[in-house]
């Protein structure tokens, strides 16, 4: 007998019924993203502005499936520069009220705008005059009515087979949350800088290192003056252990530096009395504070070298080797 066994057409059957259920629900999906541009109007600058004058946090809350998206977008917004974060509705009738001040905005997730959870937080809001976002797929709910600036997501087809479990829906929330956290992060100016003091720990803060995070600097710094004799300068080299000395200049300035291998490349019987200036490079390859570690380590291996001198204004204020950007995780 030939062919494949029935078991095998079988799995074969349900494994382009899986892939066929995966296209649909992202075809709803990515249909459900297309009506959200297509709805952007008016109130969601309001709610932008709404979000960038408050001194206090944006305390952002939602129930089920809404609650997660809400503690997503909490998180988005406090890693962006925005102070927020996420208030349960259940527990805050229960005495969480007490994180809200006046100085906080509220930022509520419902699809229908009528969780029951919610209404202690509105009714709490509108006593202390706390701004109030919704976000909401009917803008005449009780929600979507009691708000400051409403967010009304367009009606979507969710994926659910029944159209019962939160899905195309859940997705909408959080694309316009994203968008909505990335419109404040620009008006408001945040730079990558800003992201890095945020995000100091794992991949993100690695790629955001600088060489002036991690340069050695002050007394660590080998320097000598272009009057040096090569003796004094193999000193200073051993000394600091860099294998490389920078030359200043009486204005302060880089005037060039010794490595390990000028020294080879000039190796004579009188080198120890030699002038350093006659040794030196001039014109030597550096690196700016600001530039990424990331870059640094291109840029060591572009020239083949293991050291650079970091300078400012002209003036050596560090020096780098590559096992410093290896040691702090960056290659």
């Amino acid at each position: 007998m030939s062919g494949l066994p029935a078991t095998d057409n079988k799995s074969e059957a349900v494994a382009d019924r899986d892939l066929a259920a995966v296209r649909r629900v992202i075809d709803l999906e990515i249909a459900g993203l297309k009506a959200l541009i297509d709805s952007i109007d008016g109130p969601v600058t309001d709610a932008i502005s709404i979000l960038a004058g408050v001194t206090g946090r944006v305390v952002v809350s939602g129930m089920g499936k809404s609650g997660h998206i809400a503690r997503k977008l909490a998180a988005t917004l406090a890693s962006t520069g925005t102070p927020a974060l996420f208030v349960h509705p259940a527990e805050a009738s229960h005495g969480d009220l007490g994180m809200i001040t006046a100085a906080d905005a509220v930022f509520a997730l419902s699809n229908s705008g009528e969780t029951t959870e919610l209404a202690d937080l509105v009714d709490y809001c509108k006593r202390f005059e706390i701004p109030l976002i919704s976000m909401t797929a009917r803008a005449d709910s009780t929600l979507a009515m009691a708000a400051n600036a409403s967010l009304v997501i367009p009606t979507a087809t969710e994926a659910c087979p029944m159209g019962l479990a939160p899905t195309t829906s859940t997705t909408v929330m959080l694309a316009l949350g994203d968008a909505i956290a990335v419109a404040l992060l620009e008006r408001k100016g945040f730079s990558s800088d800003d992201f890095h003091a945020l995000h100091p720990g794992g991949k993100l803060g690695r790629r955001l290192l600088k060489v002036g995070d991690i340069m050695h600097s002050g007394p660590e710094l080998p320097i000598i003056g272009t009057e040096t004799v090569m003796s004094e300068a193999l000193i200073e080299m051993t000394r600091k252990g860099f294998g490389c000395v920078g030359v200043v200049g009486e204005d302060g300035l880089l005037a060039g530096i010794v490595t390990d291998g000028d020294l080879r490349r000039r190796m004579s019987a009188d080198l120890t009395t030699r002038a350093v200036v006659d040794i030196m490079t001039s014109g030597a390859k550096t690196l700016h504070p600001d530039t990424l570690a990331s870059e640094a380590v291109h840029f060591m291996n572009e020239n083949k070298i293991t050291n650079v001198f970091v300078v400012a204004d002209r003036r050596a204020v560090g020096v780098l080797h590559i096992h410093d950007c290896l040691r702090a995780g960056v290659a």
